[in-house]
C-alpha cells in the first residue's frame, strides 16, 4: 500500500447567503454557510470525486469548462484561494 497525496487549488466566492467553493482542476463545487464550511464541504466532495475516478479508471484531472470558470468570468468575486489536499491509500488488486 502506498499513500498518495493530491493537491489542487480551489477558490471561494461570497454568495447572497453563504459561500461557494470551486476546485477548477476537477470541476467540483460545493457550498457552505460559512467560509470554513464551504472549504470542508469542498474537500469532502473532491476526495469522493478522486476516489471514484481512481476506482473507475477515469482521469482525475477534469478542468472546469471555460464558461463556468470564475477566474475567467469574474476574478474579482474570489474572496479566497486555498489548497485542497487529498490523502488516499491506493490499493492494487490482480
Amino acid at each position: 500500500m502506498k499513500n498518495n497525496t493530491f493537491t489542487f487549488v480551489a477558490y471561494i466566492t461570497k454568495e447572497k447567503e453563504g459561500f461557494t467553493a470551486l476546485c477548477r482542476d476537477v470541476d467540483v463545487a460545493s457550498e457552505g454557510l460559512t467560509l470554513q464550511e464551504a472549504k470542508e464541504n469542498l474537500t469532502e466532495a473532491v476526495s469522493l470525486y478522486v476516489e471514484s475516478a481512481i476506482e473507475n479508471n477515469l482521469p482525475i484531472i477534469r478542468p472546469v469548462p471555460q464558461e463556468s470558470d470564475i477566474l475567467q468570468r469574474d476574478p474579482g468575486a474570489v474572496v479566497e484561494a486555498f489548497h485542497v489536499k487529498i490523502d488516499l491509500e491506493v490499493h492494487a488488486y490482480a
